[in-house]
């Protein structure tokens, strides 16, 4: 069975996520955000990492799923963001937890099914997904559908795996 911690990285409030699955199966085991609140950046940029290297202790996780920078329409926020994923990548190369990264238009995609999804709609799904009794909060609904995101994408490596397989013994015949 695979734990799987997933980032929604923020310069406020940082969005954590933490799934166990195994095939289709999937069990919720915590999420939650590291408020950051108004210290100076490099102070929460610290708590970042702390919080991660903290969570990563308490669950031990075989995966670690944070989201790519996009393009915000201001510079300096993206800046921002980038700096906080920096953090939380650190803490988890720091502790040899392989690091995977997808787009939100990928994550909106595996756990929604369209890339355009909205964040209610994202919140639902991780809800029915991990049969949860109530809606997440949003950063940390956004970290659980990041760890969904890399589960599913490591269930279709092992069955394009399988697949390959396959074709090569038919190939052997």
């Amino acid at each position: 069975m695979a734990i799987i911690l997933g980032i929604d990285p923020g310069s406020r409030f940082t969005g954590y996520g933490v799934i166990s699955h195994q095939g289709s199966k999937f069990q919720y085991l915590g999420s939650g955000c590291i408020k950051l609140g108004e210290h100076e950046f490099p102070i929460r940029l610290k708590m970042i990492y702390q919080g991660v290297s903290q969570l990563i202790e308490q669950f031990s996780p075989s995966s670690f799923a944070i989201e790519q920078v996009f393009m915000a329409h201001n510079p300096d926020s993206a800046l921002k963001l980038g700096q906080a994923r920096g953090a939380a990548i650190v803490a988890a190369t720091m502790q040899d937890v392989p690091v995977n990264e997808y787009s939100a238009r990928q994550v909106k995609q595996a756990v929604v099914g369209t890339g355009s999804a909205q964040k209610t709609q994202v919140q639902e799904m991780v809800k029915r997904i991990l049969k949860l009794p109530g809606t997440p909060q949003a950063d940390a609904a956004d970290a659980l559908a990041i760890a969904i995101c890399h589960a599913h994408s490591e269930q279709n490596l092992i069955r394009l795996a399988g697949s390959a397989t396959k074709t090569v013994r038919r190939r052997l015949r």
